[in-house]
C-alpha cells in the first residue's frame, strides 16, 4: 500500500465506498463523477502505479480485471447492450489516480 494513494485506501477499507464487487486480490465501486448511465471503478488491492508498472508477476491480476468487469457488466445488465473497458495510462492519457484500475461505462441509449 502506497500511504497517500486513494484507491489503496479505499482498497483497505480506510474510506466509506461501497464496493459492488470485493474479492482478496480486487474491489469494484462506481465512479464519483460518471462518464456514463454506469461508470464502475475495476482496482486491485494491489498498489500498482500504472499499465507501465506491471512485470510478468501482474499478469493474473490483469485478467482479473477483466473478468471481474465482465461479470460486473452482466449485473448491471449492460453486457448484452454493450459498454466499455478502459485503462488510462499516465497524465497524457488521462490517468489523474497512479494506482492502476480499469473503467467500465455504459448504458448509454442508443
Amino acid at each position: 500500500m502506497e500511504k497517500d494513494c486513494l484507491f489503496c485506501k479505499i482498497a483497505n477499507g480506510e474510506t466509506r465506498t461501497e464496493f459492488l464487487y470485493e474479492n482478496e486480490n480486487i474491489v469494484a465501486f462506481r465512479d464519483i463523477k460518471p462518464y456514463a448511465p454506469v461508470h464502475i471503478l475495476i482496482v486491485p488491492k494491489k498498489h500498482i502505479r500504472s499499465i507501465n508498472d506491471l512485470t510478468e508477476k501482474d499478469n493474473e491480476i490483469i485478467s482479473e480485471l477483466i473478468m471481474v468487469a465482465k461479470e460486473m457488466a452482466k449485473k448491471e445488465s449492460v453486457s448484452d447492450s454493450g459498454y466499455k473497458l478502459l485503462f488510462n495510462v499516465e497524465r497524457g492519457g488521462g490517468q489523474v489516480i497512479f494506482h492502476l484500475h480499469l473503467h467500465l461505462m455504459g448504458g448509454w441509449k442508443r
